[in-house]
């Protein structure tokens, strides 16, 4: 009996037994309930904290932030989902594994077989699928108003809403304002309806990251007319697509107005866009105005279409460079008329492209009235176009000019980006928002990030995974990180992408060596206010070196991007209260020393002057970014 206690098979039959007092069933998959991480050797955490040891040779206090993003799965949950992602299976589990391992996902909407015959007004509604919702109703009205408000990650359908409808009305105000990630989809709205307005004002306005659909909406509709003010104004980064937008319509009218008005490097999509249309009248006013990097796209717009009057009125003035690309504009459509009025103005200069504009169409005018430099016309019909006051430039030299004020402030936060000089002791300057606005998210276990596949080439069991479907904001999300990672690395760069910390570490320690430190900014103090600067190191004895920068990336786990920095000095810093001096945050700081590969239009030249290799540029690492260096 003595022999039988003291053997390994005792000592593996007893650790069995205990985990199976903590194992359940959920969607037909063993998960374990909580294990002590701290008392048990085999979670994630664990053999981080192991993997840490022998790789990185310092005695240095290990980093707490870091270690706060490993993954949070016990034993059991680990070894499970490690099992299903090598049988290619974790999609059967997709939402017990995101809540378990702590990931962005986005919840699975249901079919929604409701009938709705009356008028209905949705206040402070979120994350609904509404389908069949107001089919061949007659009259009446239906508002949503603060709907989604201030949600992390709102998720809302609308299919077959208003189909075959009559005079029927649909007003959206104050959509989804101040979310973040949010993903809306309009599958044939109001789609062969006749008469009455679908109106979206304020809708999804100061918005981080917003994926916008809108397939096969008002296609076929008669005299409807939709409009959309301030749509997505003041929101970061994200898209809209509008896929056979009034297709086939009679009659229809659409206004955009305020669309995308000072937005950050927002694209946007009109495909087939009103095509095949009968007598269709659009408008684009202030469209992109004040904007970021703006990039629009007109494929096949209002091609085949008759009698079609469209107007694009300071459509992107004032904007940051962008780019907008009008491919088979008005081909073969009949007696189209389209107005340019100030287009392309931007404060720096953007890149129009017209191919195959006016095509093969009969009768058409189309006026460019002050249009803006730097376009190219390809293919573009000869007859019934003329140019007033269009500013060419045939220098072939790329003038930068310098934006001040509140034009400056929108496009570049005020102390985003500063000069060396200022981190000194006594120092007042402006702290930009230095808070992450992503979701928040956990690192997957190096056992399992290592068997789900990463790669373009294998997008489509990607999106398996992830229940992405196609043209979804998660496919999107996805396809943008792996543009991201598989971008050739700039000159002299090396990077790369992690989606484990042990994989981060190995990555920092191919640069640096064993010997590394990571740090980050403490926390988000000071952030949108005047700061004082108080006592300031330099990292290294503050002299020129090198060091791995790691910055988040928008993926379903914690994925981030790393890259080696060359010819950098950083700084640790005491930042203290403006007014009190009393110290409110401990920021870390890097100095950018070569820029000679920087863009004349990245936001620091816009911010600070000069140009690229004159000036070295600085910043914070904001919250939940890192940067590793050689230990002092």
């Amino acid at each position: 009996m003595l022999r039988l206690l003291s053997s390994p098979l005792f000592f593996l039959l007893l650790l069995s037994l205990c985990f199976l007092n903590h194992v359940n069933y959920l969607g037909g998959t063993e998960i374990s309930d909580s294990i002590d991480m701290k008392q048990n050797p085999f979670t994630p955490k664990a053999h981080l904290i192991r993997y840490w040891d022998k790789e990185i040779r310092n005695n240095l206090p290990k980093s707490p932030f870091l270690l706060s993003k490993a993954s949070p799965l016990n034993a059991v949950d680990s070894a499970s989902f490690a099992k299903l992602a090598a049988q290619n299976a974790l999609s059967s589990v997709l939402p017990s594994f995101c809540s378990s391992a702590k990931l962005f996902c986005f919840p699975d909407l249901s079919n929604s077989l409701e009938k709705h015959d009356t008028d209905s007004n949705f206040a402070r509604y979120l994350n609904k699928n509404f389908t069949n919702y107001g089919t061949s109703r007659v009259g009446g009205a239906d508002s949503f108003k603060n709907y989604s408000d201030g949600d992390n990650l709102p998720v809302d359908s609308f299919r077959r809403y208003s189909r075959d409808a009559v005079g029927h009305h649909d007003k959206f105000s104050n959509y989804a304002p101040g979310s973040n990630v949010a993903d809306q989809s309009f599958n044939t709205y109001g789609a062969s309806a006749s008469g009455g307005a679908g109106s979206f004002t304020n809708y999804n306005e100061e918005v981080n990251v917003p994926h916008l659909r809108f397939t096969s909406y008002a296609s076929e509709g008669n005299g409807r007319a939709h409009s959309f003010s301030a749509y997505t104004e003041k929101t970061n980064s994200g898209s809209e697509d509008f896929a056979s937008y009034g297709k086939n319509a009679n009659g229809a009218p659409n206004a955009f107005t305020g669309y995308g008005k000072e937005t950050n490097v927002i694209g946007s999509g009109f495909s087939n866009y009103g095509e095949g249309a009968n007598g269709a009248n659009d408008s684009f006013t202030s469209y992109g105005e004040d904007g970021n990097v703006p990039n629009n796209r007109f494929n096949n717009y209002g091609a085949g279409g008759n009698a079609a009057v469209e107007s694009f009125s300071n459509y992107r003035d004032r904007a940051n460079v962008g780019d907008d690309s009008f491919q088979s504009y008005g081909k073969d459509s009949k007696s189209g008329k389209v107005n340019f009025a100030n287009y392309g103005n931007s404060f720096n200069e953007g890149t129009d492209v017209f191919k195959g504009y006016g095509e093969a169409a009969l009768g058409q005018t189309v006026g460019f009235k002050m249009y803006g430099v730097n376009n190219t016309f390809k293919d573009y019909a000869k007859n019934g176009v003329t140019f007033a006051k269009y500013n060419n430039d045939s220098s072939g030299v790329q003038k930068i000019k310098k934006p001040s004020g509140s034009l400056l402030n929108r496009w570049v936060e005020p102390g985003k980006f500063f000069r060396e000089s200022v981190l000194k002791k006594g120092s007042v300057m402006a702290m930009p928002d230095i808070q992450d606005k992503m979701p928040k998210r956990s690192f997957l276990p190096r056992t399992i990030v290592s068997k789900l596949p990463f790669s373009s080439s294998k997008m489509k069991d990607m999106k398996e995974i992830f229940h992405a479907g196609d043209n979804s904001s998660m496919e999107s999300i996805i396809k943008e990180a792996l543009g991201d990672c598989e971008r050739a690395p700039s000159a002299g760069e090396t990077k790369g992408c992690v989606g484990s910390v042990e994989d981060m570490i190995d990555f920092a320690t191919s640069i640096l060596g064993r010997n590394v430190v990571v740090r980050t900014t403490e926390n988000v103090n000071g952030s949108k206010k005047k700061i004082m600067i108080g006592s300031v190191k330099g990292i290294n004895g503050g002299k020129v070196t090198k060091s791995v920068s790691c910055h988040q990336s928008l993926f379903p786990y914690l994925l981030y991007y790393c890259h080696s920095v060359p010819k950098v000095r950083v700084y640790e810093a005491d930042i203290l209260d403006a007014n009190t001096k009393a110290k409110i945050n401990h920021g870390v700081a890097i100095c950018h020393l070569d820029t000679s590969a920087w863009s004349p239009t990245h936001g620091a030249f816009l911010a600070l002057g000069s140009g690229p290799g004159k000036i070295e540029v600085c910043h914070w690492i904001f919250e939940n970014d890192m940067t590793w260096t050689t230990a002092d």
